[in-house]
């Protein structure tokens, strides 16, 4: 029986979503459970990575445990009572073995946080990015602007050790909120690099304060340099939602290489 999965949890004491070394990431906490619960080793297969520090409200992941009488229901209870509070379980169900977390996946929804003031709150913090300064929302979405549609997105991205592949990727959205000392942007796109979508925060922070232009911003989406440097903390990224569509979006793995989620923030 193949199980769909959402998570949440804070990414502050993990080393990402993706097992590694160690067991420090949190597909590795989930894995334990399942194992303390099943008797056996359970892989667990994500919608792609968040790393270190980056929380997650609606990740996606599907399983294959073994048979059981457990329900759909039972295994929410019985993960939830396993796992450390950081991490909870939100929802589950059966699903059909052509479903895959990743490759079903056709787009994602993800949240920056910044606070602009001087004093950051206690219970804030490593859940926004505190950068004091005034951000004009009317600038903010000039320089967000620059990003939405299909671009090569090699410039704003970072390298993990591996080769990338297609960099091209479609940001649909990004929706900024501006309150007082709180800014927000909403990305939603089909996929996103390793790191990219805190390099276009601190891109577009960075130009709205004078220290770049719109101009060098475009020039790097046109021809992929200069390749930005700036990173926005991992701990004002939430990974909100992990888009699916109907029967055709639940294809198997050999999807073509430009509608696959790569491996992202």
């Amino acid at each position: 029986m193949r199980l769909k999965f959402i998570v949440a949890y804070d990414g502050s004491g993990f080393a990402g979503w993706q097992s590694q070394r160690g067991g420090r990431a949190v597909q590795d906490a989930i894995e334990r459970a399942f194992a303390a619960i099943a008797g056996c080793p359970v892989r667990v297969h994500g919608s792609g990575r968040t790393d270190a520090g980056v929380h997650a409200k609606g990740l996606c992941f599907h399983a294959d445990p073994p048979p059981t009488r457990l329900q759909p229901d039972d295994w929410i209870r019985a993960l939830n009572a396993t796992l450390p509070p950081t991490v909870r379980i939100l929802k589950a169900r059966q699903v059909p073995e052509s479903f895959h977390a990743r490759f079903s996946a056709i787009g994602k929804i993800y949240r920056y946080r910044i606070f602009t003031g001087r004093v950051l709150s206690p219970f804030d913090f490593g859940r926004v990015w505190h950068s004091p300064g005034v951000l004009r929302g009317e600038a903010l979405r000039d320089a967000t602007s620059l990003f939405v549609g299909r671009h090569d997105f090699s410039a704003f991205s970072a390298k993990r050790g591996g080769p990338v592949g297609d960099t091209r990727r479609t940001i649909h959205r990004i929706d900024v909120s501006v309150r007082g000392n709180h800014a927000a942007l909403v990305f939603e796109g089909d996929g996103f690099l390793y790191k990219m979508v805190r390099m276009i925060a601190a891109a577009c922070v960075r130009c709205c304060r004078g220290e770049c232009t719109t101009g060098v911003l475009s020039l790097a989406l046109r021809t992929g340099a200069p390749r930005w440097t700036h990173v926005a903390p991992a701990g004002g990224l939430v990974l909100e939602k992990v888009l699916y569509g109907g029967p055709s979006a639940a294809a198997a793995p050999d999807l073509p290489a430009e509608n696959q989620m790569q491996r992202d923030e």
